[in-house]
């Protein structure tokens, strides 16, 4: 049977790609998608994620969700993460519409009524996630695994240290990490070491699926934006973030992780939103998280390739 999963994004580019990614794969079963504010306001991360999946010709319910971090009094945003992402992607306006139950009501009763068997799989700020365990924390022992994409050790893509995601929202976040139920963290670690190149864009095209050609155009886009904002590795390519948080879901084998005490930094001026990683074997706290410190970018490009060549 497929793996149930769902997803709650921010979506922008790499939301995008993570979205089409988990309705076409037919090892996973998308069994909604909740948008909260991150990338972009929430009501545009809605418009986004309907567009996308309207773009690909499926149909999976969307549930819009927090506007505002948890505590903090204004929604975060960043010039970056505008020039990478936009408020719209570059699709055509939704026809399909959001279901109209609030996204944390939603998870909660889903959760509750379901075997314990959905994988929850947050690749925006924690927001949502961290609102339904305060409002319903039975709902824990439902959820079997939260693999998350976020958070860094080397460096931050918000602030030396800090995350985008986590940055948004630390109180949301620090409440997830510690929420005691197993957790594996896809942070820029990880993601920084597995590229999409031009010419991987290329092949996309080549392959003329609606999902490929979409990714192409967008990959193409972050690619254009972190040469001239944020260089990554190398030129030419980009961090498709999201999107190796699913690929991890249908193959543990992309990415490599170490068993570590994590947790998330609330207060500092430096380091506000740093997910601090606990790396003393035997000498730390207890571990919490698997944190991807590697990822394998042949592997990924290759799911991608071979993913995005299905059509609904």
């Amino acid at each position: 049977m497929p793996q149930k999963v769902i997803l709650d994004v921010d979506t922008g580019s790499d939301d995008a790609v993570a979205l089409m990614l988990a309705a076409l794969s037919p090892e996973l079963d998308l069994v909604g998608a909740t948008t909260v504010n991150g990338n972009t306001l929430v009501h545009f991360c809605t418009e986004n994620t309907l567009r996308v999946f309207d773009a690909i010709g499926v149909q999976v319910p969307v549930y819009e969700g927090m506007a505002l971090p948890l505590s903090r009094p204004n929604p975060p945003r960043a010039a970056s993460s505008h020039a990478i992402h936009g408020d719209l992607l570059d699709l055509p306006p939704a026809t399909s519409r959001k279901q109209p139950q609030h996204a944390v009501d939603w998870l909660i009763e889903t959760y509750l009524a379901s075997a314990g068997d959905i994988i929850l799989v947050p690749v925006g700020p924690l927001t949502n996630v961290a609102a339904a365990i305060r409002q319903a924390p039975q709902i824990l022992e439902k959820i079997p695994e939260i693999v998350i994409m976020g958070g860094a050790h080397e460096v931050g893509n918000r602030t030396a240290l800090a995350e985008f995601n986590i940055w948004c929202d630390p109180e949301a976040a620090r409440i997830v990490m510690n929420c005691g139920r197993p957790i594996r963290l896809v942070p820029l670690d990880a993601t920084s070491r597995a590229l999409v190149s031009l010419e991987d864009c290329a092949r996309f095209r080549r392959i003329g699926t609606p999902a490929a050609i979409a990714t192409a155009v967008m990959v193409e886009q972050r690619i254009r934006a972190y040469d001239a904002h944020q260089p990554a590795r190398r030129t030419g390519a980009a961090p498709v973030h999201d999107a190796l948080a699913v690929c991890a879901i249908l193959d543990p084998g992309v990415i490599t992780t170490h068993f570590i005490h994590v947790d998330v930094e609330v207060q500092g001026p430096l380091t506000d939103g740093t997910t601090v990683c606990d790396f003393r074997r035997g000498r730390g706290r207890a571990p919490n998280v698997h944190f991807a410190v590697d990822a394998d970018e042949a592997k990924f490009v290759a799911m991608l390739g071979a993913i995005l060549g299905r059509t609904a």
